[in-house]
């Protein structure tokens, strides 16, 4: 029998704890906190063994950080090897030799884990913008991608710092991660050179999903002070006029759009019951479980459906009908519904279908 001690019980509300503080600073909007800020760039850079910067240059977004960065003169070398990579690897380094490998994978699995799917794709998601925005032509690209290389994430290095818990165990503020702990609580992303820092605004505004995932159907997911923004559906990236035309969808609309990703967020925008009134989507099968459809697109593979019915009535007496999407192979309504549960046909035989 495995003993669970008040100790161990301790740790592990604190680690919580830490990777939910560090949860909502990487999903925090408004103004940053420039005196903070500015206090824990120079402290990154003490601690690294750096002078501190000259003069630090403030930006309204990634976009016009990046564009700062590319126009800088006297600046000197990028230091984020020293500033952030360097530390950053000895403090890994120095809890996996403490904690041993299975030990590491536990603690990772409490911190930083559960907050490093959503932020990556939110970082690399911003990179694209700031690449799409920057860039006029192919040859700018890589010039812009070198820039966004030289990037300390700021707030959105919480997954790590939420591990690392601050590299600052003794609560004296003289930890090795202690500076990029304060500029990440308090700003964006920033670039640090030998000579000048570059220090992001963190954005005004952030819209997603259950799932994290940038998302809204009237305006930009995700919009920084100066304007910069990005537009998504479900974590898909829209343009920015595509939203606006969704509440004037018609059948003939989605079925004459080319872009197979923008005609899929169309048609759940739309609503597959609605497109299959209206289009004269044909049945293909139909059993005890529910009834299969299929929507032929043009240039892309037919869209499959499973129509089931609730069995267990609304408040109202009324039954709820679904569509299920089911994947394009599918050839009968149970396969659709089996493959929703993970199961195959044979093996999905409900007592009560719910």
């Amino acid at each position: 029998m495995t003993t669970v001690t008040n100790t161990q019980t301790s740790e592990s509300a604190d680690l919580a704890g830490e990777a939910e503080r560090w949860r909502r600073i990487a999903a925090r909007t408004g103004p940053a906190d420039r005196s903070a800020a500015e206090a824990g760039v120079r402290l990154a850079y003490r601690t690294a063994g750096l002078a501190e910067p000259e003069r630090i240059v403030w930006a309204g977004s990634p976009r016009a950080a990046v564009a700062a960065v590319r126009t800088l003169r006297g600046a000197g070398r990028s230091v984020r090897r020293e500033v952030r990579t360097l530390p950053w690897a000895a403090e890994r380094e120095r809890l996996h030799g403490r904690l041993g490998p299975v030990g590491w994978a536990e603690h990772w699995a409490r911190t930083g884990a559960p907050l490093w799917e959503t932020t990556a794709l939110l970082v690399e998601r911003v990179r694209t913008g700031v690449v799409e925005e920057s860039a006029p032509t192919p040859a700018d690209e890589p010039a812009v991608r070198l820039a966004l290389l030289d990037a300390v994430l700021g707030q959105h290095d919480a997954p790590w710092l939420a591990a690392l818990g601050g590299g600052d165990e003794d609560g004296d503020g003289t930890g090795p991660l202690t500076g990029l702990a304060a500029a990440a609580r308090a700003a964006g992303w920033w670039w640090p050179y030998e000579r000048v820092a570059v220090v992001a605004e963190r954005p005004l505004e952030l819209h997603r999903d259950e799932a994290g995932r940038l998302d809204r159907g009237d305006g930009p997911a995700l919009v920084f002070p100066d304007g910069f923004a990005l537009y998504a559906w479900k974590g898909m990236p829209v343009p920015a006029d595509f939203l606006a035309g969704l509440d004037a969808l018609t059948p003939e609309r989605i079925r004459a759009e080319e872009n197979a990703e923008l005609r899929r967020v169309m048609l759940e925008h739309y609503g597959y019951d609605r497109y299959l009134a209206e289009s004269g989507a044909r049945p293909v099968h139909r059993d005890s479980t529910g009834v299969l459809w299929r929507i032929d697109l043009e240039g892309d593979e037919p869209v499959l459906t499973v129509e089931v019915v609730n069995s267990t009535p609304e408040p109202d007496g009324t039954y709820r009908t679904y569509w299920l999407r089911v994947p394009p192979s599918t050839r009968t309504a149970r396969e659709g519904v089996a493959w929703t549960f993970g199961l195959r046909p044979d093996a999905y035989e409900p007592e009560v279908q719910t």
